[in-house]
């Protein structure tokens, strides 16, 4: 039984299709309810407590206002999709016709199942770095590939091009990679994306990139887009949102970018998924895009302070700790507190402590490998931070 599922759920899927038996459901959203029901500090699900710039939200309400709010049209809004054109123009140098390679999407994760279900069929393989983002298993899942785990492994969290290579097979039409990369917080580096390149065009494989944390590093580490790098534009897709980037997790606006034949596959899955959604909150998300640059630096540096805080106070209790260099979180090893791994800690945390972490083991073909880990999200404010620092202190310190 997967592990955060319980035996109800196990029984009842027997009714259920295969493309979704034993998906169970979300960790995120069975620790979020655990933290609500006993009143714990959620430091497992990853969205900010405070709301991203003023001026965005101002446009919501004047597009609500203003007649925006029937269907947009299904690639997303004009405005919108010329904003992420200019986007990716701007920060990566990367031209792309807003009329034929961008579409507007319910999300990232949207953005992924529909390439996911545009790009891949049944049988197909699908190298996946781990651990990986949950939502990338229920879709592989879903369009009927099989997926083929690359283990990101602790302490540094590196791609090993050697196990890169040898997940490669005559089967194999898709890589799915996440950089910044959650829930570990690695970045990858040019010569791991260099690699990654040289494979792709070796095999004539597609690349979906999820880049959501694209503009969330820190200690000046570079986000290097995959797309950019020789022989990679025209067999990427490239994902991102809102939500990450300027702290509207809920508005649920993102969106898929890259040559218009794997645009479209993605447009051709997605449209018969949500259609569109979201009209009156694209207008605000491509102002929110032409914002000055130093928006997107100021987001940065505050939660690098944010992660240094979190990250110090973990590590004053003992435990080991895996500074990350972009995302919204850290992991840390519980391994030294006597748990049979990071499960039965999270389980026990909100009783004990007060506080809900996410293991991390969830997120792993190879169980050895995140057995002990747990993520937490540092994208609180300071006083969560400071007071979900006190309840460990008092628990474990």
């Amino acid at each position: 039984m997967p592990a955060g599922q319980t035996s109800a759920q196990a029984v009842g899927e027997g009714a259920y299709a295969q493309r979704v038996r034993g998906l169970g459901t979300t960790i995120f959203a069975e620790m979020s309810e655990l933290a609500r029901r006993t009143g714990a500090v959620n430091l497992g699900q990853g969205f900010p407590d405070t709301d991203g710039p003023p001026e965005v939200i101002a446009a919501a309400v004047q597009a609500l206002h203003s007649g925006h709010n029937q269907y947009a049209p299904g690639p997303g809004v004009p405005a919108l999709r010329a904003a992420i054109a200019d986007h990716q123009r701007r920060h990566y140098g990367l031209e792309l016709d807003p009329q034929r390679e961008v579409v507007v999407t319910t999300g990232a994760t949207e953005a992924v199942a529909a390439a996911l279900l545009g790009l891949v069929d049944p049988g197909d393989e699908v190298v996946v770095l781990e651990p990986y983002y949950d939502s990338y298993v229920a879709g592989i899942q879903m369009a009927g590939g099989l997926r083929r785990p690359v283990t990101l492994r602790a302490p540094d969290f590196r791609l090993d091009i050697d196990e890169l290579r040898a997940a490669v097979t005559p089967r194999t039409r898709l890589v799915l990679l996440n950089s910044p990369h959650n829930p570990t917080g690695t970045v990858l580096t040019r010569t791991e994306l260099d690699a990654v390149a040289e494979v792709a065009v070796e095999h004539d494989l597609v690349v979906v990139t999820d880049e959501v944390y694209e503009h969330l590093t820190y200690d000046d580490v570079e986000h290097v887009p995959i797309a950019t790098l020789p022989g990679m534009a025209e067999r990427t897709v490239t994902i991102s949102s809102a939500g990450k980037t300027f702290s509207f997790t809920g508005w649920k606006v993102g969106w898929a970018t890259g040559p218009a034949h794997l645009v479209g596959a993605v447009l051709a899955a997605k449209q018969y998924l949500t259609f569109t959604s979201g009209a009156p909150l694209q207008p605000a998300v491509a102002l929110a895009l032409g914002l000055p640059d130093r928006v997107l630096v100021d987001v940065a540096v505050d939660l690098q302070r944010r992660r240094d805080l979190l990250c110090g106070g973990l590590s004053s209790l003992g435990l080991t700790v895996f500074v990350p260099a972009g995302t919204y979180f850290a992991t840390t090893d519980v391994a030294s507190l006597g748990y049979a791994d990071g499960t039965a800690f999270c389980l026990d945390l909100p009783g004990r402590a007060g506080v809900v972490a996410i293991p991390q083991q969830v997120f792993y073909d190879d169980a050895d490998a995140g057995r002990s880990l747990v993520r937490w999200a540092f994208c609180k404010r300071d006083d969560v931070l400071h007071e979900a620092l006190d309840r460990l202190g008092r628990a474990f310190g």
